[in-house]
């Protein structure tokens, strides 16, 4: 990829993560507040003028010891302070506000394209993208947060340039100096200067600081992994426990956070070698006028209320050239989070572009039905091949077959968010799935919130809430429907799968899948809550996976995948129907 070609790709990233918001229903009030802002940010460079011509005033006043016109400039000041202030505070109050509405406004929209057609579901499955949750979290707030203030930055310093330009070319005046036989003039030679200083300074800045980019993405990214391992830990605190992991949690934690030690000092490196930089060059910077103008003062062509002015006129004009110097730090963490949202950008349009090779369609159909289905992995390699038959209303189904043989990927693809393989899946329109997978998932929130998932907390009513948590076994957690907790964390395996048994008769469903919906319940439990099933759905389809025989009673006929070869040579499993 040549040189231009990628620059054209990030000008294009870049305009295509910014561009949104400001073009979105909500840009009356964005540009709105970016006009008030901008217009604030004028008034603060005029400030600033006045300031500098108040500094010629009170210098010419203090060597010429004219006490009224002391007293009165320092009245001046006072007003002149007092109204900066007022203009900096509203600025930055109205920055932060225009901040956190472009936030929640890309934030609802990225979390949306991410939900989107199980994007979320098949980026995980796929490792397309690490750690969504900090592009959502933290690029997006750095990337509002780091524009607005780069680009308000860019406008002061604009502005700031213009305004004392003219000042400075005016109050230098011109340099004259013998050189070569021949006598050379430069008007407005320290405008000249100032342009020269911030060139060569801005140069040096950029080539110490370019490793910066690329070390504050990885910075993030180790962060956000090390950031996962704590989360995984507390997450599966009990199984950890019981294995005795702790040293090997802490090994694989301490690998992790050797990243980001590496990287941190490799940050600091360049960071030292930029604070040399910076500093010597804002330091010299003080001075540097001075030295420059002080022929002119001692010999008598300016007074010291000039030479106070040209030097404040030039640090303005030298700190607006200096903007990408001093703006380089931001700038580095702004490209770093533009680069993480545009490769989470593309992320999640493969995952929502990705071929659904597998048909699943809602037509006007009496049965599920399948035509030569396939089922694979994400890497291509086969799992279940040509499955044709119906599940009818009705049927109760017990779908058996070695481990890893395919038959939660089957539910999978039914439910419409497995795209690796081939064949048709036609569902009947009216028919509401509910598939109850063997780690039901338990939001953190209420108990009754628990279990309407993913209705809204008070789809039900807690009298047959608590009429379901006795049938379901869980007459103990009837007084806690108001609890807020980590259900996940709180509730034993058991008591987790006898709740999603509480929420399948909650919602009632026309059929429901069970992928070893009992597994962690003892026997007579599981076959109290298969025989409440009857009794509660029965005219439900209900399709089980389960090893456990005492379960087939229930059924009343067996899909079983067994292990053939196929004409590749791999281990494909088929299907055979029998009935119960």
């Amino acid at each position: 990829m040549t040189a231009n070609k990628k620059k054209d790709i990030d000008r294009h990233a870049i305009w295509h993560l910014i561009k949104p918001y400001w073009v979105s229903e909500e840009r009356g009030k964005a540009w709105g507040l970016m006009a008030i802002i901008v217009a604030l940010v004028l008034v603060m460079v005029y400030i600033n003028v006045l300031i500098t011509d108040w500094n010629r005033t009170m210098y010419d006043s203090l060597q010429n010891k004219d006490y009224a016109a002391f007293r009165h400039l320092l009245w001046q000041f006072t007003y002149l302070a007092f109204g900066y202030i007022v203009v900096a505070t509203a600025r930055i109050y109205l920055t932060q506000s225009l901040q956190i509405r472009w936030r929640a406004w890309m934030t609802d929209k990225y979390m949306a394209k991410w939900l989107l057609h199980h994007a979320y579901y098949r980026m995980e499955q796929g490792h397309i993208a690490d750690n969504p949750d900090q592009r959502i979290a933290e690029d997006l707030r750095a990337l509002t947060a780091n524009t607005i203030s780069l680009v308000l930055g860019f406008i002061s310093s604009a502005v700031t340039l213009v305004s004392f330009v003219g000042i400075l070319w005016a109050i230098s005046g011109p340099v004259s100096f013998f050189i070569m036989h021949r006598d050379w003039v430069i008007p407005g030679y320290m405008v000249w200067f100032a342009v020269a200083y911030a060139g060569v300074g801005s140069w040096i800045i950029w080539w110490i600081g370019r490793p910066l980019v690329v070390q504050s993405f990885n910075q993030e990214r180790f962060e956000a992994n090390y950031r996962f391992g704590l989360i995984r830990v507390r997450e599966h605190a009990e199984a950890v426990a019981l294995y005795r992991g702790e040293q090997r949690e802490r090994g694989e934690l301490n690998l992790r956070f050797e990243d980001i030690r590496k990287n941190w000092w490799a940050i600091m490196n360049t960071t030292k070698r930029l604070n040399i930089a910076v500093n010597f060059y804002g330091q010299f910077a003080i001075i540097f006028p001075l030295l420059v103008a002080a022929p002119r003062y001692f010999g008598g062509a300016i007074s010291l209320g000039v030479l106070m002015q040209i030097s404040s006129a030039f640090g303005q004009v030298q700190d607006a050239l200096s903007w990408f110097i001093n703006a380089f730090t931001t700038l580095a963490d702004w490209k770093a989070s533009i680069n993480r949202l545009a490769g989470f950008n593309l992320a999640v349009e493969q995952a929502q572009r990705q071929p659904a090779s597998i048909s699943v369609e809602r037509n006007n159909v009496g049965a599920i039905l399948f035509d030569k289905l396939d089922l694979a992995l994400p890497d291509g390699t086969p799992l279940i091949g040509g499955v044709n038959g119906a599940i009818h209303a009705g049927d109760r189904i017990l779908v058996s077959g070695r481990s890893g043989c395919g038959k939660s990927t089957l539910f999978r693809a039914i439910a419409g968010i497995w795209p690796y393989g081939g064949g048709d899946i036609q569902i009947p329109h009216k028919t509401r799935l509910m598939f109850v997978p063997q780690s039901s998932y338990l939001p953190i929130g209420t108990l009754r919130s628990v279990l309407a998932y993913p209705a809204e907390e008070h789809a039900y009513t807690d009298l047959a809430i608590c009429h379901y948590l006795d049938l379901c076994r869980l007459p103990h957690l009837k007084d806690q429907l108001g609890v807020y907790s980590n259900w996940g964390n709180r509730l034993s395996p058991g008591e987790q799968q006898r709740l999603a048994f509480a929420r399948v008769f909650l919602t009632r469903p026309e059929a429901v899948f069970l992928d070893e919906a009992s597994s962690a319940m003892d026997g007579e439990t599981e076959e109290a809550l298969y025989s409440l099933l009857q009794e509660e759905l029965p005219q439900a389809t209900v399709v089980s996976i389960a090893h456990r025989e005492t379960v087939a009673r229930y059924h009343r006929q067996r899909w079983h995948f067994s292990s053939r070869g196929n004409a590749a040579g791999d281990d494909v499993s088929r299907l055979s129907i029998e009935s119960l």
